[in-house]
C-alpha cells in the first residue's frame, strides 16, 4: 500500500509492500531509506498539529509504540501520516529514480504504480551559479541591435561565452549570434555546425567556453510584457540547451523593455537557471512540446501526472522552474565594435579594412582584440591550428607574429 507522508518539505509518498503486517517500526524503516530521515530522528502522528509545533513533544496521537500494526491504527492504503525532525539534514537522501514513462503499450499500470511514479514539482532556492557578470560591451551591442533594428518586435538570441570562476560565479565575455528566425512568439536557432566549429576555436584559444544562452522577448508577445517571466516554450528551449550545455552554473538570460509608469521604456537584463527538476524533466521527455494558439504561456505542459502543492497535474506554472541569479557587469578586454555576425546586414571582408584602420593608432593586438573580427577572420585560417594560435595572442595580449599580420593585412587590402 501506498502512505502519504506529510513534513515541512512537503507532501511525499512511502511503499509499504505488505500492509497487514506492518508496523509502525516498519514504516520508519520505510521513510529512512524512502525519503532519507534516520528512524531516530523521527517524530511520526496522525495529528496535523505536529507539523506546527514548536517543541519537540509530540502531540498524543503521535505512533511512539514501535511494534504497533499499522492496521491497528486504522492505516490504509492512501492514509496520511504527519512527521517532523530536526537536526538532519536530506541532502544523503538515496537518488530518486529515473523518471521513466509508466511501461511499455499494453502493460497494466496499479494504482500503486502510478502513484510511486509521480514526481514533486517544487521551488529550488538556490542557484548552482553564485552570479552573472556580462561585459558591458558585448551586452551593449546586443540590446543595440534589438532595440534600434529590431524594435522588440522579435525575438533574437545568442550564446554566452566566458569562463566560470572559482567561485561559481559566471563571467561572460562575448556573445556568438548564430543564424536564427525570430518571431514574436518563437526562436528558431538555425544553427550552423561548421561555424560553431570556429567559434570553438576561438573560445578555446581565448581560455573561454559556452557557458549560457540569451534571448529578447518582444513588445507583442501573447499576455504582454510583465504578466509573466517565461512562456512554456521559452522554458523547454531554455531547459534544452542548459541541458545541453554540459555544466552546472549555466544562465539564460532574459533582455526586455520595460514601460514604466510615466511612459519612458527601459532594456532590462535578467538571469536564471533552470532548476534541476526542470532539466530533468525535459531529458526525460516529460514535457509536451507542442503548442497551441489557445495555450496559456504562463503554464508548462506535462505529458503525465507530476505533484505540485500536494496535488496531481499536468500544468506547471513555470515560476516553479527558474531560480534567479544574481546579475552584474564587468569591462572585459574583448571589444565589440566589429560588425556582428549573421544579422541583417552581411559582414565581409571590407568590414576588416574599415577595422582595422578606424583603429589603427593603437597595437596590432588590441585591433584585432574583438571576437566578431576573429570569426570572419577565421573563415580564412585553420581551425585547428592557426585560429587557436592567434586567439591565443589575443588572450595574453601578446606580438602578434609578422607572419600573422601580414595575412591579415593582405585579406583587409584584398576587399
Amino acid at each position: 500500500m501506498i502512505i502519504r507522508v506529510r513534513s515541512r518539505d512537503g507532501l511525499e509518498r512511502v511503499t509499504v509492500p505488505d500492509g497487514g503486517a506492518a508496523t509502525v517500526a516498519t514504516l520508519q524503516s520505510l521513510i529512512e531509506s524512502q525519503l532519507g530521515v534516520p528512524a531516530a530522528a523521527q517524530t511520526l502522528s496522525l495529528d496535523p498539529k505536529l507539523l506546527l509545533s514548536t517543541t519537540p513533544a509530540a502531540p498524543a496521537a503521535s505512533l511512539s509504540d514501535p511494534s504497533a500494526p499499522l492496521s491497528s491504527l486504522g492505516l490504509a492504503h492512501g492514509s496520511v501520516v504527519f512527521l517532523s525532525y530536526s537536526g538532519v539534514s536530506r541532502s544523503s537522501a538515496p537518488p530518486s529514480a529515473p523518471l521513466t514513462p509508466a511501461g511499455s503499450f499494453g502493460r497494466k499500470m496499479t494504482m500503486d504504480d502510478l502513484i510511486a511514479r509521480q514526481i514533486r514539482v517544487s521551488r529550488q532556492e538556490t542557484p548552482h551559479c553564485s552570479a552573472a557578470s556580462f561585459d558591458r560591451d558585448a551586452a551593449h551591442a546586443f540590446q543595440l541591435y534589438v532595440a534600434e533594428t529590431l524594435a522588440f518586435a522579435v525575438k533574437r538570441g545568442g550564446f554566452l561565452y566566458g569562463r566560470v570562476s572559482d567561485d561559481g560565479a559566471v563571467v561572460v565575455d562575448f556573445i556568438y549570434e548564430p543564424p536564427q528566425q525570430g518571431t514574436e512568439e518563437a526562436l528558431a536557432l538555425l544553427r550552423d555546425p561548421d561555424e560553431e566549429a570556429l567559434v570553438e576555436a576561438i573560445a578555446a584559444g581565448l581560455g573561454m567556453r559556452r557557458v549560457g544562452f540569451i534571448f529578447t522577448q518582444a513588445v507583442g508577445r501573447k499576455g504582454g510584457t510583465g504578466e509573466y517571466t517565461m512562456s512554456g516554450r521559452e522554458v523547454v528551449q531554455a531547459a534544452e540547451l542548459q541541458a545541453e550545455g554540459g555544466i552546472p552554473e549555466w544562465v539564460t538570460a532574459i533582455v526586455k523593455l520595460e514601460v514604466g509608469e510615466d511612459g519612458a521604456a527601459d532594456v532590462h537584463f535578467e538571469a536564471f537557471q533552470m532548476s534541476d527538476t526542470c532539466v530533468r524533466l525535459f531529458k526525460e521527455g516529460w514535457f509536451v512540446t507542442e503548442f497551441g494558439e489557445d495555450d496559456d504561456p504562463r503554464l508548462s505542459r506535462m505529458k503525465k501526472d507530476v505533484v505540485v502543492g500536494g496535488k496531481d497535474v499536468r500544468e506547471v506554472d513555470n515560476d516553479f522552474f527558474l531560480v534567479p541569479v544574481k546579475i552584474s557587469d564587468h569591462q572585459g578586454s574583448l571589444s565589440s565594435g566589429f560588425p556582428i555576425e549573421n544579422r541583417i546586414t552581411t559582414v565581409t571582408l571590407k568590414a576588416l579594412k574599415n577595422h582595422l584602420d578606424r583603429i589603427k593608432h593603437l597595437p596590432f593586438v588590441k585591433r584585432i582584440s574583438d571576437f566578431h573580427f576573429l570569426l570572419l577572420l577565421s573563415r580564412f585560417l585553420d581551425v585547428n591550428a592557426d585560429v587557436p594560435a592567434l586567439a591565443e595572442c589575443v588572450q595574453r595580449q601578446a606580438t602578434v607574429p609578422e607572419g600573422y599580420q601580414l595575412l591579415i593585412e593582405s585579406l583587409a587590402a584584398s576587399a
